[in-house]
């Protein structure tokens, strides 16, 4: 059975989360396991490009499966936001006590404000994604971040890449308004952080390692503030 060879690669992984493809090879269902690129292996799983590639040319990807090594195999806000994004079952096992948890697509979304800081899944881009597509109906284009965030944070893509997803850059005797967004330098050289406009001097953003809010857009936030830009299609 293909799920005691992802347990046993569960446990030798342990204490980092391991991670695994489940593809159906010859009629029957293989676990195929994957390299785990995340720069915080414990809480978190980046798989590797490479081996899904390879995967996809031994079988049909029929689910993703990963573990859980210090906490319960009950799938994470970011498990839901991810499986979703994969269109693909999720089985998560925890190692020590053999439990098996599952989900698939269902339509969940992660809640704007108080969701769990995930690097690529529940970051500041993704909640301005989401924000958009919630208050607006426009899907904003997703880009591929590095597996470390501190890549992000010497060579930030948001400079360059919000005019191919549809925003100018507001002249300086512009006013903001609402929905407008803000590129921000936070503890970088360059525009790393990006928050959505929210009106009567609010902005809705997700710091690293913190929980999305709803903030005042104080001084020190305006100072952070490099650029200001407004989707081009809108009024």
């Amino acid at each position: 059975m293909w799920q005691s060879e992802a347990l046993q690669h569960a446990i030798e992984s342990k204490p980092k989360e391991s991670c695994g493809l489940l593809i159906i090879k010859k009629g029957k269902e293989v676990y195929f396991p994957c390299q785990n690129l995340a720069t915080n292996p414990d809480n978190q799983f980046i798989l590797s490009p490479e081996d899904w590639i390879e995967a996809e040319d031994q079988g049909e990807i029929t689910a993703v499966v990963h573990s859980h090594p210090l906490t319960s195999a009950r799938p994470s806000e970011a498990d839901r936001v991810a499986c979703e994004k994969s269109n693909l079952k999720w089985w998560i096992v925890q190692p020590d006590s053999n439990d098996w948890q599952y989900c698939e697509p269902c339509g969940y979304k992660a809640p704007l404000i108080g969701r769990k800081w995930v690097w690529g899944v529940n970051d500041c881009w993704s909640l301005c994604r989401d924000w958009y597509a919630e208050e607006f109906g426009i899907e904003l284009k997703d880009w591929v971040r590095p597996n470390d965030p501190d890549e992000f944070v010497k060579n930030p893509m948001f400079n360059d890449c919000f005019e191919e997803t549809g925003f100018r850059e507001l002249l300086p005797t512009e006013d903001l308004r609402y929905g407008d967004l803000l590129l921000m330098s936070i503890s970088s050289s360059g525009l790393n952080h990006i928050g959505v406009y929210l009106g009567q001097q609010t902005v809705l953003h997700h710091l690293q390692n913190r929980l999305s809010s709803r903030d005042l857009l104080d001084e020190w936030l305006l100072k952070c503030t490099g650029k200001r830009i407004r989707y081009a299609k809108k009024n």
